[in-house]
Protein backbone atom coordinates (compact mmCIF):
# COMPACT_ATOMS: atom_id res chain seq x y z
CA UNK A 1 0.00 0.00 0.00
CA UNK A 2 1.17 3.40 -0.79
CA UNK A 3 1.93 4.77 2.32
CA UNK A 4 1.18 8.12 1.38
CA UNK A 5 -2.50 7.42 0.61
CA UNK A 6 -4.55 9.72 2.55
CA UNK A 7 -7.06 7.52 4.38
CA UNK A 8 -10.24 8.08 7.24
CA UNK A 9 -9.49 7.29 10.44
CA UNK A 10 -12.25 4.70 10.96
CA UNK A 11 -10.21 2.55 7.06
CA UNK A 12 -7.02 3.27 9.28
CA UNK A 13 -8.95 1.59 12.10
CA UNK A 14 -10.34 -1.41 10.03
CA UNK A 15 -7.03 -2.02 8.19
CA UNK A 16 -5.24 -1.99 12.04
CA UNK A 17 -7.47 -4.59 13.05
CA UNK A 18 -6.97 -6.61 9.86
CA UNK A 19 -3.55 -7.19 9.94
CA UNK A 20 -3.79 -8.40 13.60
CA UNK A 21 -6.40 -11.31 12.37
CA UNK A 22 -4.61 -14.83 11.51
CA UNK A 23 -6.11 -16.67 8.69
CA UNK A 24 -7.21 -20.22 8.34
CA UNK A 25 -5.79 -23.52 8.63
CA UNK A 26 -4.70 -25.04 5.82
CA UNK A 27 -5.28 -23.44 1.97
CA UNK A 28 -9.37 -23.52 0.27
CA UNK A 29 -10.21 -25.29 -2.70
CA UNK A 30 -13.74 -23.77 -3.95
CA UNK A 31 -15.90 -24.91 -6.54
CA UNK A 32 -16.79 -21.44 -6.87
CA UNK A 33 -20.43 -20.60 -9.13
CA UNK A 34 -20.34 -18.54 -12.01
CA UNK A 35 -20.73 -14.79 -11.64
CA UNK A 36 -20.70 -13.87 -15.38
CA UNK A 37 -23.37 -17.01 -15.54
CA UNK A 38 -25.26 -14.96 -12.78
CA UNK A 39 -24.98 -11.88 -14.35
CA UNK A 40 -26.29 -13.10 -17.60
CA UNK A 41 -29.03 -15.00 -16.42
CA UNK A 42 -30.61 -11.42 -14.46
CA UNK A 43 -29.82 -9.68 -17.67
CA UNK A 44 -32.11 -12.54 -19.73
CA UNK A 45 -34.90 -12.21 -17.21
CA UNK A 46 -34.95 -8.52 -17.72
CA UNK A 47 -33.17 -7.76 -14.11
CA UNK A 48 -30.83 -5.67 -13.21
CA UNK A 49 -27.68 -7.63 -12.09
CA UNK A 50 -27.56 -6.62 -8.37
CA UNK A 51 -25.29 -8.04 -5.92
CA UNK A 52 -26.74 -7.49 -2.98
CA UNK A 53 -24.65 -7.36 0.44
CA UNK A 54 -25.46 -8.29 3.89
CA UNK A 55 -24.02 -6.07 5.81
CA UNK A 56 -25.11 -5.81 9.22
CA UNK A 57 -23.80 -2.27 10.10
CA UNK A 58 -20.47 0.23 9.08
CA UNK A 59 -18.78 3.01 9.96
CA UNK A 60 -21.34 4.93 7.80
CA UNK A 61 -24.23 3.31 8.80
CA UNK A 62 -27.23 4.81 10.43
CA UNK A 63 -27.36 1.65 12.93
CA UNK A 64 -26.91 -1.75 12.96
CA UNK A 65 -29.30 -4.87 11.64
CA UNK A 66 -29.41 -8.07 14.04
CA UNK A 67 -31.45 -9.78 11.47
CA UNK A 68 -30.07 -13.59 11.08
CA UNK A 69 -28.25 -13.25 8.26
CA UNK A 70 -29.34 -16.54 6.45
CA UNK A 71 -32.53 -15.10 6.18
CA UNK A 72 -31.76 -11.15 5.04
CA UNK A 73 -29.61 -13.10 2.41
CA UNK A 74 -32.97 -15.19 0.94
CA UNK A 75 -35.10 -11.97 1.23
CA UNK A 76 -32.15 -10.36 -1.37
CA UNK A 77 -32.59 -13.24 -4.00
CA UNK A 78 -36.29 -13.47 -3.19
CA UNK A 79 -35.94 -9.57 -4.83
CA UNK A 80 -34.38 -10.64 -7.72
CA UNK A 81 -30.23 -10.36 -6.56
CA UNK A 82 -27.81 -11.90 -9.04
CA UNK A 83 -25.46 -12.30 -6.03
CA UNK A 84 -24.87 -11.74 -2.23
CA UNK A 85 -22.23 -10.23 -0.88
CA UNK A 86 -21.29 -10.90 2.96
CA UNK A 87 -19.02 -8.75 5.29
CA UNK A 88 -17.45 -10.95 7.24
CA UNK A 89 -15.13 -8.28 8.81
CA UNK A 90 -16.14 -8.61 12.64
CA UNK A 91 -15.03 -5.08 14.48
CA UNK A 92 -16.26 -2.62 12.44
CA UNK A 93 -18.80 -4.50 10.31
CA UNK A 94 -20.33 -6.93 12.64
CA UNK A 95 -19.80 -9.76 9.84
CA UNK A 96 -18.29 -13.07 9.95
CA UNK A 97 -16.75 -16.25 8.01
CA UNK A 98 -19.63 -18.45 9.65
CA UNK A 99 -22.19 -15.97 8.31
CA UNK A 100 -20.93 -16.36 4.81
CA UNK A 101 -20.69 -20.28 5.37
CA UNK A 102 -24.17 -20.64 6.49
CA UNK A 103 -25.38 -18.04 3.25
CA UNK A 104 -23.56 -19.92 0.87
CA UNK A 105 -25.36 -23.41 2.02
CA UNK A 106 -28.62 -21.34 2.03
CA UNK A 107 -28.57 -20.09 -1.34
CA UNK A 108 -27.75 -20.68 -5.22
CA UNK A 109 -26.49 -17.32 -6.44
CA UNK A 110 -22.90 -16.81 -6.35
CA UNK A 111 -21.64 -15.24 -2.93
CA UNK A 112 -18.98 -12.76 -2.29
CA UNK A 113 -16.43 -12.61 0.63
CA UNK A 114 -16.48 -8.49 1.74
CA UNK A 115 -13.29 -8.43 3.87
CA UNK A 116 -9.74 -6.40 3.84
CA UNK A 117 -7.92 -9.41 2.79
CA UNK A 118 -3.86 -7.87 3.15
CA UNK A 119 -2.00 -11.19 2.46
CA UNK A 120 -2.42 -14.59 0.75
CA UNK A 121 -3.01 -16.25 4.17
CA UNK A 122 -5.98 -14.28 5.01
CA UNK A 123 -7.96 -16.30 1.63
CA UNK A 124 -7.92 -18.84 3.66
CA UNK A 125 -10.11 -18.15 6.13
CA UNK A 126 -13.66 -19.44 4.30
CA UNK A 127 -14.71 -20.76 1.01
CA UNK A 128 -16.62 -18.20 -1.18
CA UNK A 129 -17.29 -17.50 -4.96
CA UNK A 130 -15.54 -14.51 -5.10
CA UNK A 131 -13.22 -13.05 -3.07
CA UNK A 132 -12.39 -9.14 -3.26
CA UNK A 133 -8.59 -7.57 -3.01
CA UNK A 134 -8.66 -3.51 -3.11
CA UNK A 135 -5.88 -2.51 -4.45
CA UNK A 136 -4.94 0.33 -2.82
CA UNK A 137 -4.21 -1.63 0.13
CA UNK A 138 -2.24 -4.52 -1.09
CA UNK A 139 1.37 -4.26 -2.00
CA UNK A 140 1.46 -7.61 -4.59
CA UNK A 141 -1.71 -7.37 -6.54
CA UNK A 142 -0.45 -9.72 -9.20
CA UNK A 143 0.32 -11.76 -6.56
CA UNK A 144 -2.98 -12.18 -4.78
CA UNK A 145 -5.05 -12.66 -8.09
CA UNK A 146 -3.03 -15.53 -8.98
CA UNK A 147 -3.17 -17.15 -5.26
CA UNK A 148 -7.03 -16.63 -5.25
CA UNK A 149 -7.85 -18.12 -8.53
CA UNK A 150 -5.18 -20.89 -7.92
CA UNK A 151 -7.91 -21.48 -4.89
CA UNK A 152 -10.66 -21.44 -7.01
CA UNK A 153 -12.28 -18.01 -6.24
CA UNK A 154 -13.00 -15.48 -8.74
CA UNK A 155 -11.51 -12.31 -7.54
CA UNK A 156 -13.03 -9.07 -7.57
CA UNK A 157 -10.64 -6.49 -7.75
CA UNK A 158 -11.42 -2.93 -5.94
CA UNK A 159 -10.42 0.40 -7.76
CA UNK A 160 -11.08 3.69 -6.71
CA UNK A 161 -9.45 5.96 -9.64
CA UNK A 162 -7.83 5.67 -12.87
CA UNK A 163 -4.51 4.90 -12.08
CA UNK A 164 -5.59 1.98 -9.54
CA UNK A 165 -7.47 0.53 -12.56
CA UNK A 166 -4.48 0.63 -14.70
CA UNK A 167 -2.77 -1.46 -11.68
CA UNK A 168 -5.81 -3.95 -11.97
CA UNK A 169 -5.47 -4.54 -15.07
CA UNK A 170 -1.41 -4.81 -15.18
CA UNK A 171 -2.53 -7.66 -12.39
CA UNK A 172 -4.97 -9.49 -14.84
CA UNK A 173 -8.43 -8.65 -13.16
CA UNK A 174 -11.27 -9.16 -15.13
CA UNK A 175 -13.54 -8.69 -12.55
CA UNK A 176 -13.28 -4.78 -11.27
CA UNK A 177 -15.44 -3.22 -9.02
CA UNK A 178 -15.16 0.93 -9.05
CA UNK A 179 -16.24 2.19 -5.42
CA UNK A 180 -17.92 5.51 -5.69
CA UNK A 181 -16.90 6.06 -1.87
CA UNK A 182 -13.56 8.22 -1.42
CA UNK A 183 -11.44 6.98 1.53
CA UNK A 184 -10.20 9.94 2.92
CA UNK A 185 -13.30 11.56 3.72
CA UNK A 186 -15.86 8.83 3.10
CA UNK A 187 -18.31 10.64 0.58
CA UNK A 188 -19.72 9.48 -1.91
CA UNK A 189 -19.88 10.74 -5.41
CA UNK A 190 -21.34 8.72 -8.66
CA UNK A 191 -18.75 10.25 -11.35
CA UNK A 192 -16.26 8.29 -9.80
CA UNK A 193 -17.73 5.41 -11.48
CA UNK A 194 -18.63 8.09 -14.72
CA UNK A 195 -14.94 8.76 -15.16
CA UNK A 196 -13.31 5.47 -14.60
CA UNK A 197 -15.54 3.32 -16.00
CA UNK A 198 -14.55 4.43 -19.99
CA UNK A 199 -11.18 3.61 -19.31
CA UNK A 200 -11.97 -0.29 -18.82
CA UNK A 201 -11.82 -2.66 -21.85
CA UNK A 202 -15.06 -3.96 -22.95
CA UNK A 203 -14.16 -7.48 -21.59
CA UNK A 204 -13.99 -6.66 -18.14
CA UNK A 205 -16.59 -7.22 -16.12
CA UNK A 206 -17.33 -3.81 -14.63
CA UNK A 207 -19.35 -3.14 -10.71
CA UNK A 208 -20.40 0.17 -9.35
CA UNK A 209 -19.88 0.13 -6.02
CA UNK A 210 -21.45 2.29 -2.95
CA UNK A 211 -23.61 5.55 -3.63
CA UNK A 212 -27.01 3.44 -5.28
CA UNK A 213 -29.29 4.11 -3.69
CA UNK A 214 -32.61 4.41 -6.25
CA UNK A 215 -33.63 3.44 -8.89
CA UNK A 216 -32.41 6.30 -10.83
CA UNK A 217 -29.31 5.99 -9.71
CA UNK A 218 -29.35 2.64 -10.70
CA UNK A 219 -29.83 3.66 -14.38
CA UNK A 220 -27.36 6.14 -13.99
CA UNK A 221 -24.16 3.67 -13.19
CA UNK A 222 -25.70 1.07 -15.83
CA UNK A 223 -26.03 3.92 -18.73
CA UNK A 224 -21.95 4.66 -17.46
CA UNK A 225 -21.18 1.01 -18.38
CA UNK A 226 -22.31 -1.19 -15.40
CA UNK A 227 -22.52 -4.75 -15.64
CA UNK A 228 -23.47 -5.09 -12.37
CA UNK A 229 -24.15 -3.11 -9.53
CA UNK A 230 -22.89 -3.86 -5.54
CA UNK A 231 -25.51 -2.14 -3.22
CA UNK A 232 -25.47 -2.32 0.74
CA UNK A 233 -26.65 0.52 2.69
CA UNK A 234 -29.53 1.03 0.87
CA UNK A 235 -31.04 -2.52 0.61
CA UNK A 236 -30.07 -3.23 4.51
CA UNK A 237 -31.93 0.22 5.12
CA UNK A 238 -30.01 0.34 8.66
CA UNK A 239 -31.50 3.05 10.24
CA UNK A 240 -34.69 0.98 9.65
CA UNK A 241 -34.54 -1.83 11.37
CA UNK A 242 -37.41 -3.74 9.73
CA UNK A 243 -37.55 -2.61 6.48
CA UNK A 244 -38.09 -4.77 3.93
CA UNK A 245 -35.00 -5.79 2.30
CA UNK A 246 -37.18 -7.72 -0.06
CA UNK A 247 -38.82 -5.00 -1.64
CA UNK A 248 -35.59 -3.00 -1.01
CA UNK A 249 -33.83 -5.13 -3.41
CA UNK A 250 -36.45 -5.75 -6.13
CA UNK A 251 -37.10 -1.45 -6.78
CA UNK A 252 -33.16 -1.99 -7.85
CA UNK A 253 -33.48 -5.04 -9.67
CA UNK A 254 -36.58 -3.66 -11.61
CA UNK A 255 -34.77 0.33 -11.78
CA UNK A 256 -34.46 -0.44 -16.04
CA UNK A 257 -38.80 -2.40 -16.54
CA UNK A 258 -40.70 -0.67 -18.43
CA UNK A 259 -43.60 -1.60 -15.77
CA UNK A 260 -41.71 0.33 -12.89
CA UNK A 261 -44.96 1.59 -10.60
CA UNK A 262 -46.06 4.45 -9.46
CA UNK A 263 -44.18 3.65 -6.07
CA UNK A 264 -41.01 2.32 -7.42
CA UNK A 265 -40.67 5.58 -8.95
CA UNK A 266 -41.10 7.81 -5.99
CA UNK A 267 -37.92 6.24 -4.74
CA UNK A 268 -35.89 8.05 -7.33
CA UNK A 269 -35.67 11.32 -5.70
CA UNK A 270 -34.63 9.58 -2.37
CA UNK A 271 -30.93 9.41 -1.14
CA UNK A 272 -29.44 7.06 1.30
CA UNK A 273 -25.82 6.31 2.31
Amino acid sequence: MNSDTELAPAVESILEAARERSGGEGVVDVDARSLSDALADAEAEGRVPVIAEVKPTSPTADGTRADDPVELARAMVEGGAAAISVLTEPTHFGGSPEALSRIRAAVDVPVLRKDFVLEEAGMDVVEADLLLLIARFVDDLEALVTAARERGFQPLVEVHDRAELETALEAGADIIGVNNRDLARLEVDLETFESVAPEAPDDVTLIAESGVSSPADARRMREAGADALLVGSAIMDHGAGDSDVTANTRRLTRAESSTTSETTRAYDGETQT
